[in-house]
């Protein structure tokens, strides 16, 4: 915003210290938080410190040196215009700006750049997050929106930063589990599917529930229900088997049970407005991964123990040189010659890097798989592979509910769907109450957005880190820090500049109020807070950052009144500064995947 002015100030300190023989350390500029004027700083400490070290700088100490620095680079800048003053104060060299300067740059800044206000400059590396990726043959519950929410909020922030984002999924179509639906879909109910699309893919959790039931040992069995339960349980594995050798049969009964999972998949991600560019499959790369696997016996980062009974093991630790126990052995391929998800994962990696030009990959996995991706991506590293450095796990917390751990296996679980329909049926609910003036297609509209905001938002809001315990009375509440909190803030913001249109003589040079500096302030951050959080892999810093500048902008809209402010000059100003707060907030809630509606 103000880099033009940092880059001609750089230039004269930079001169400063060639033409005095001075070797510059980075200079690093942070804001001057808002104390009657705004401003950037830069210290000279690491230069001094450099300097002591190189044996120069007169033997001062550091805290002097950079001191003294800070003043000769003062009085080397002299006067800069849009800057009020300089100061060099404890090492540091603090410029400031007129305040009705800074102010009007800021909002000039967002009123031209509008949905484009925050963007970062285009970046030179690729980045692929992947999430959004359940296993088929189940239903899309709660946990797996997590999952969901929390990728999709990362690539638009990593995207927004400036670096060109790739979304994948990388749904799990493989496995006993995903047999057991197909051996008792096909045993009792072929031909029975629901023809919804979330209807069939609930059925199809609903079949896993019963068969694992008919499938597990109870308590008291008969013998003859002993009898019955090993029949079933051989059935179920001679259908693996088929499914192995690629038998015709199982093989299209697969593909078409596992469509019903991804039709669902499709239509949930439609709803949370996410758009995946690549689409990953664990059967695809099964096959190739068993290749790899051979590529890492060859170059001795595997060590092949199936001629002694064993199985094809990476010790992680040895190859890397570790003399303390970090990554543990590992076995990539067993001795019956079938993969493991490790396996899988290297050889998806390797697509990822060589097919994509990946250059930082992003698994948004729940924290439990930790060591079983740092284990991924150490072997990446011993095969050579430079991105490994970059690959980077977002893991979160487990979501439960308040009975207790969710169990697909039990069928205990909270489906997606009906926590989503449950939102939009509260806020219609409450909307009809409120007002009448909408149409029922305007009303259903607005309680979508309300609802999924109110949903995205009570995910976003907590540190991905830590476990949720899911409480829909909770998440749908509108009160405190939610989604519908922010998206009402940019609602009042609208309805202000429907009554009252900003005109073009606008000027802040007038003695600004408490909620307009911090206004201000906030706008101004916005750019940070993309960069913070698109850097750290944290949405939380963006959720964080957004009820801030709605909470300013309540603070605002209570304590000054904009529409009769009686000199035009400066309601226009208070107007455009409406503006630009009102195009901020609905930035940042693109930047969480939730809607800004234009009535509440």
């Amino acid at each position: 915003m103000f880099t033009q002015e940092q880059q001609l100030i750089e230039t004269k300190i930079k001169e400063f210290c060639t033409a005095n023989d001075i070797s510059l350390a980075e200079l690093k500029w942070q804001p001057i938080p808002f104390s009657g004027e705004w401003g950037f700083a830069t210290s000279f400490f690491q230069t001094a410190a450099n300097e002591a070290r190189a044996g120069k700088g007169a033997g001062k100490p550091v805290p002097q040196r950079a001191q003294e620095m800070a003043e000769q680079v003062k009085a080397q800048i002299g006067t800069v215009e849009g800057i009020s003053h300089i100061e060099a104060v404890k090492g540091y060299l603090n410029v400031y700006f007129k305040t009705s300067d800074y102010a009007r740059r800021v909002v000039d800044e967002v009123l031209s750049k509008v949905v484009e206000f925050g963007r970062g400059e285009a970046k030179s590396e690729t980045v692929m997050v992947e999430y959004a990726q359940p296993n088929t043959h189940h239903s899309f519950h709660i946990g797996h929106a997590r999952n969901t929410i929390l990728g999709e909020a990362l690539a638009r922030l990593v995207e927004f930063a400036g670096y060109k984002t790739i979304r994948a999924s990388y749904p799990g179509d493989l496995g006993l589990g995903v047999i057991t639906v197909m051996w008792i879909y096909d045993k009792f109910y072929k031909g029975q599917e629901p023809a919804g699309i979330h209807e069939r893919g609930q059925w199809l959790l609903k079949l896993y529930v019963e068969a694992t039931n008919m499938l597990e040992k109870q308590e008291n069995e008969t013998p003859k229900q002993t009898a019955q339960r090993e029949a079933y349980e051989a059935e179920r594995r001679e259908m693996y088997r088929k499914w192995d050798v690629g038998d015709p049969y199982v093989r299209e009964l697969w593909r078409m049970t596992r469509e019903w999972s991804l039709e669902e998949l499709r239509e949930v991600l439609r709803m949370l407005d996410v758009k995946m560019d690549v689409w990953f499959y664990e059967s695809d790369v099964d096959g190739p991964s068993k290749a790899i696997v051979e590529e890492l016996i060859a170059k001795n980062i595997a060590d092949d123990e199936r001629p002694q009974g064993g199985a094809v093991i990476v010790k992680i630790d040895e190859k890397l040189g570790l003399t303390k126990e970090k990554y543990r052995t590992n076995i990539i391929l067993r001795n019956d010659g079938t993969t493991l998800y490790l396996t899988k994962d290297l050889a998806l990696a390797k697509v990822k890097f060589e097919q994509y030009h990946v250059d930082r990959s992003i698994y948004v996995v729940d924290s439990r798989q930790s060591l079983h991706l740092q284990q991924a991506f150490a072997i990446l590293k011993l095969w050579g592979f430079p991105q490994s450095e970059k690959c980077y796990h977002l893991g979160y917390g487990f979501v439960s509910l308040p009975e207790g751990a969710m169990s697909a296996r039990r069928g205990r679980l909270v489906l997606f769907k009906d926590v989503a329909d449950e939102a939009v049926k509260r806020v219609l609910s409450f909307e009809s109450e409120k007002s009448g003036d909408f149409s029922e297609s305007e009303r259903e509209k607005v309680a979508y957005q309300i609802g999924m905001g109110a949903l995205i938002y009570s995910m976003l809001s907590v540190d991905n880190n830590k476990d949720i315990i899911f409480d829909i009375n909770e998440a749908l509440s509108f009160d405190g820090r939610t989604g519908p909190y922010i998206q009402n803030a940019y609602v009042r913001a609208n309805s202000i500049l429907k009554k009252v249109k900003a005109g073009r003589e606008a000027s802040f040079d007038y003695e600004l109020t408490k909620h307009e500096t911090e206004l201000v302030e906030l706008i101004s951050r916005f750019p940070q807070a993309v960069e913070q959080a698109a850097n750290e892999y944290r949405p939380l810093v963006m959720a964080a950052y957004a009820y801030d500048l709605a909470n300013t902008f309540h603070s605002f809209y209570h304590a000054v009144n904009v529409q009769q402010t009686e000199n035009e000059k400066t309601r226009n100003a208070r107007l455009q500064l409406v503006m630009a707060a009102k195009q901020t907030i609905q930035n940042a809630l693109k930047l969480l995947s939730i809607q800004a509606p234009e009535v509440m």
